[in-house]
């Protein structure tokens, strides 16, 4: 992988974060820096799933793929909310 590849994957696993954050209903006890990092962890997750089910490249927007790591980002926003919230 290039630097220009991991590069945006973060941006893109910025979004990804945020946009699972926003799905995830009611106040969330995580910071913006483990959004970031769950959100590029279910960037990388979400394009490998997508690949091995080969919907990752398609022509124009991968929304299929977008779904699975938005999905996967709001898993893990509320996993980590709720192990956060035992605490």
């Amino acid at each position: 992988m290039e630097i220009s590849g991991i590069i945006s994957a973060i941006v893109i696993g910025i979004v990804i974060g945020v946009l699972g954050r926003l799905v995830v209903p009611g106040r969330q006890r995580i910071g913006v820096l483990l959004t970031i990092l769950v959100g590029i962890l279910a960037a990388l997750i979400g394009t490998a799933i997508a690949a091995g089910f080969d919907v990752a490249d398609t022509d124009g927007v991968d929304w299929v793929e977008w779904l699975i790591q938005i999905g996967l980002a709001a898993l893990g926003v509320a996993a980590l909310d709720r192990t956060r919230a035992r605490r």
